[in-house]
This record gives C-alpha cells, structure tokens and sequence, in this order.
C-alpha cells in the first residue's frame, strides 16, 4: 500500500500537492509541507518538473486564499471569529494576527505560512481591513513560493535521506501506512489538546453587557479596558474606556474596586487573558465582558464611536 502511495505520488504529484495545499490553505489540518519535501525529493523519478510543483502548489494556495480574502471583503471581523472558532488553533489567534498584519501590512503575507494558524486569518483580516486587491494577490503570491520553494527546495536537497526514509516505510508495507496515519492523528490531536487547555485556562467569572449597562445605570464606575486592536477600536468603543494592556496598567490597585475588560474574539480568550493577569498584578474583582462588545450590539444596544454613549437601548 504504501508503495502504491508513492507511485501515486511520483505519477500523479502535481494533482495531489495541489489538492493537499488547498485543502490545508482552506483551513483543515491535513499539512502539505510534508507532501512538498516528499515531492521534492521524488524529482528526479517523478513525471513533473521543479517549475511545475512550484506552479501548482502556489496556484492551490492562491485559490484558497483568495477565497478568505473574499470573505473577510464581504463579512468583515465576523468572518475572523467564524473562523477562530472552528480553528484547532488557541483563540487568541485573531489577536496575534492583527498584531502582526497591522504592524507589517500586505508584506507579512510574504512570511504568513511559515507561521502557525497566521496564513487563513491574514487573509481574511486583508479583506477585512481593504486591503488593495493587487497588493493581496502580490504578496500572497510571493509568500505561497517561498512557502513551497522552500519544501521543494529541502526535499530535492536532502532527496538521499528522504528516498531511505520512503525505503523503510515501503518495507513495512500496510505498518508504514498506519505509522503515517497515526502521525497524522496525532498531529490533530496534538492541536486540539492545546486548544482544550487554552480554553480551559480562560474559566473565570463573567460580566453580561446586561449587567454592565446596570452597573452604568447606576452610577457605579467600574475601570473598563479595551484590549481589542487600534483598527478595532477605532470603529467605536465604550466611552471612558482605556486602551490598555496588563503590561502597561500603572494604576493603583487598592483604590479599584472593579474592572471590566472586554475584546471582540471567541470565547473573550484576549479579555480572559489580560483579566487574569490584571488579578495576578493585585487588582480586586476583573470580570470580562461576556460576548465582548458583539454581545452589546446582538443585544440591541448601541455602539456608535467612542464619544456617545454606549450600551444604552436603540431606540
């Protein structure tokens, strides 16, 4: 069987690295670099030519992340929690990203697959943003070809140590194939093990926005800190509300008697995050605001800039 993979492999290459990066470029954790250096290393007995891998491995790319580009255009930051949420990669992924997308621009696009759960969401974070359409399909291009060029490049550099590898697994037959599937397996269960626990870690008491609009309402005057991103705070926040990290909090803690910290991603993972730093630096109550600020607006409160008034009913 796993002889059959490889001729599969060596005479229909080009067709599977281009279905094995566009499944993996739209989202699901089947990993194509492995296939890349293994299609690499086959050159010299493969049908197909370096140029050719290389063209159809970005083109697979492209096509899926043009997709996601796409989307981030039509549904904006809703489509960046849609996708986090069916991610195996910890939450605090739309976070990193924009910290990374915002700082470098279209350019990171170049370095985007070399790192982890950062490829997808930038693509939907350049649509988001409206990102130039020329700018997007440049980049991305550039980066999907180091990408792959660099697989192709260590599996045709190392092709020796790749073919005696290939050799042993042949030997072992259907064992060689079941080794590989459990690699597999265990890759995915690697990532949704990280996952469980980083969500995990984020179990902590709750504010509703209901209860926030109350403590408002009342005259209470909880610290509330936005722990979302520039771009997303420009777009409106809750009025009197500190754009801050827990690094850089110099208030004094002893005269606090509540923060409220709130974020806009999945499972408030940024908010829950800084909460529990904030405790740790002897701040009393920090609760985070359950739904981020999403929750206000599903709950029919208003949100408009960062000068009116926030959580108050529509009318």
């Amino acid at each position: 069987m796993m002889q059959s993979i490889l001729q599969l492999i060596e005479e229909h290459g080009l067709a599977v690295v281009f279905l094995n990066v566009l499944i993996e470029q739209a989202g699901a954790p089947i990993p194509a670099y492995p296939v890349l250096v293994i299609s690499g290393a086959l050159l010299d007995t493969s049908a197909y030519s370096a140029l050719a891998l290389l063209g159809v491995a970005v083109l697979g790319a492209l096509l899926a992340d043009f997709g996601w580009y796409l989307a981030g255009r039509r549904y904006g930051r809703k489509m960046l929690s849609t996708l986090c949420r069916i991610s195996l990669s910890p939450d605090s992924c739309v976070k990193q990203t924009e910290s990374i997308y915002l700082s470098w621009g279209p350019p990171s696009l170049m370095v985007a697959k070399f790192i982890p759960g950062f490829a997808s969401i930038a693509s939907v974070l350049a649509g988001a943003v409206g990102t130039k359409k020329r700018s997007f399909l440049l980049f991305d291009v550039i980066g999907a070809a180091l990408w792959a060029g660099s697989a192709i490049f260590l599996g045709s550099l190392f092709s020796t140590a790749v073919d005696e590898l290939l050799s042993v697994l042949v030997s072992l037959g259907l064992l060689g194939v079941l080794l590989l599937g459990a690699g597999l397996l265990l890759f995915i269960a690697n990532k949704w093990w990280q996952r469980k626990r980083f969500i995990k870690s984020l179990c902590m008491e709750r504010v509703t926005v209901e209860e926030l609009h109350d403590l408002l309402q009342s005259g209470s005057q909880p610290i509330i800190v936005d722990v979302r991103s520039a771009l997303a705070q420009a777009q409106g926040r809750i009025p009197g509300a500190i754009s801050l990290t827990a690094g850089s909090i110099a208030m004094n803690a002893e005269r606090i008697s509540e923060v409220i910290v709130y974020c806009d991603c999945p499972n408030d993972a940024s908010a829950a995050v800084v909460s529990k730093q904030l405790m740790q630096k002897g701040y009393g109550r920090v609760r985070p605001l359950a739904g981020g600020i999403e929750a206000g607006l599903d709950a029919g409160y208003s949100i408009e800039d960062e000068i009116d008034t926030l959580l108050a009913p529509e009318a």
